[in-house]
């Protein structure tokens, strides 16, 4: 079973998690038990997302085990989540024995201040090119979603969606992901 993890935090966007974590767990559908995802936060204390969508974490930063794969989303909340040391610990923490680390939107800034762009191409919300562009050795690139190494990221609030069939395209083949668009009525990868 693959792990995946969501590192939440207050203001996040919602719609930066919740579109992969649905992408990502739709795979269940097709291939029974075949990844568990969970809501990682801080504390398990509710957390009180920008829209007002309050969400349970499932567990926290410190009792996490390693993760397969780890989703970073964005969000007005980002600013101060990118200076939390315990935060950013646990990214460095986890992005060493992951498959994939990954954000969406602003979540690539947490990646940044992590230190695990420098060297990479990565992608952010639009707005966001010139931020991210000005840290060191970071090139930004203006697509849905870029892989660099086990880095990926997704450009804007909907590319969870993207970045999610593209993890499930790596994990499970194109064919798994094709499926699950079709399923949830999506448009990726059925033009071809």
């Amino acid at each position: 079973m693959i792990t995946i993890g969501v590192l939440l935090f207050p203001e996040v966007e919602e719609l930066d998690f919740a579109g992969p974590f649905e992408v990502l767990s739709y795979v269940n559908k097709l291939i029974p038990a075949s990844v568990e995802l969970k809501i990682i936060a801080e504390s398990l204390e509710p957390v009180k997302c920008f829209n007002g969508l309050r969400v349970l974490p499932d567990q926290t930063t410190a009792e996490c085990p390693q993760l397969d794969i780890l989703v970073i989303p964005g969000g007005q909340g980002r600013k101060p989540a990118a200076k939390n040391p315990v935060l950013l610990e646990f990214i460095k923490r986890q992005h060493e024995g992951s498959l994939y680390t990954c954000s969406v939107c602003t979540g690539a800034f947490l990646l940044a201040e992590a230190g695990l762009l420098s060297g990479k191409q990565a992608t952010t919300y639009h707005t966001a090119f010139a931020e991210l562009a000005a840290f060191p050795d970071v090139t930004v690139v203006n697509q849905k979603v870029v892989q660099d190494g086990k880095v990926i990221t997704g450009g804007g609030v909907s590319s969870g969606l993207e970045l999610g069939f593209h993890v499930l395209q790596l994990l499970f083949g194109r064919l798994i992901a094709r499926d699950v668009a079709r399923r949830i009525e999506y448009n990726w990868g059925l033009d071809d």
